[in-house]
């Protein structure tokens, strides 16, 4: 199967490195404190989750409701923008727009997981509005939303499949040669119900298709050296500055100046 040039958030040197929420064990999940922790430390990249509120504002939280992280019942669908900005998380910050995001870093690559079905079509209109395609990608448990931004935001859209699409890449390590959709990336956890997915032999089918593959969510550190020893093509994390010590004690973490050139590639795309 032929395949597009390599996407501008996949234009890396080495294995990318990926704040999870970005870096949700060393700051809040999903708020704007932990991206900037994370652009803090040089990421370039970064991986949050998104819902739509009521009136059709896409903004970063992983669950449908807010209990957990700012202990208040209530669903994000349910409630309208202007009610959202008076919530604040347990540590006092607040539920960010992916608007507020994409302006205040500019060069950031954001790997998006679109929460729910409601959430699709806002995304892909801000996208559009916005000019960022280069500098994100979608993916989704539920195959249908991925569809869905594929119709609304065309080729050009980086995405990640969900679980159908996984498994004939992981069968086709195996030598069954079936067909693949047009993904570039796959986001996967190193195991699924028991299984090992992510192998030699799964990063070799995957390479061969013309496939990166990121892992999540890695936070120890001996795993991390053994998946980048296995040749994957990302890690994502909950600990930022434990992956950059482990990178830079490879000598894998890029130079400031590798960093400045991939930015601005992103940003004259």
């Amino acid at each position: 199967m032929s395949r597009p040039a390599l996407h501008p958030l996949l234009a890396h040197p080495g294995a990318i490195a990926i704040a999870h929420r970005g870096g949700g064990l060393e700051a809040e999940e999903n708020t704007l404190p932990a991206f900037d922790h994370a652009v803090s430390l040089e990421f370039t990249h970064v991986e949050l989750d998104v819902h739509a509120t009521r009136d059709g504002v896409v903004v970063i939280h992983h669950d449908p409701e807010l209990t957990r992280l700012c202990g208040d019942p209530r669903r994000i669908a349910d409630l309208d923008w202007r009610d959202l900005q008076q919530v604040r998380t347990k540590g006092g910050a607040e539920i960010p727009r992916l608007k507020d995001l994409l302006e205040t870093h500019p060069a950031l690559r954001v790997t998006i997981e679109a929460k729910s079905d409601s959430v699709v079509d806002p995304l892909c209109d801000l996208i559009q509005r916005m000019g960022v395609l280069p500098r994100v990608s979608i993916g989704a448990f539920a195959p249908a939303r991925t569809a869905r931004a594929r119709d609304r935001l065309g080729p050009g859209l980086l995405w990640s499949p969900a679980h159908g699409q996984v498994a004939r890449l992981f069968a086709r390590g195996w030598g069954l040669p079936l067909p693949l959709q047009d993904f570039r990336v796959v986001q996967i956890p190193t195991q699924w119900k028991g299984i090992q997915l992510v192998t030699a032999r799964f990063l070799r089918a995957a390479h061969a298709a013309g496939v990166k593959v990121q892992v999540w969510t890695v936070n120890d550190e001996a795993e991390m050296h053994r998946l980048l020893d296995l040749g994957v093509d990302g890690l994502m994390t909950d600990r930022p500055a434990l992956l950059r010590a482990v990178l830079e004690a490879r000598g894998q973490w890029p130079s400031a100046a590798e960093h400045q050139h991939h930015d601005r590639g992103v940003e004259q795309k």
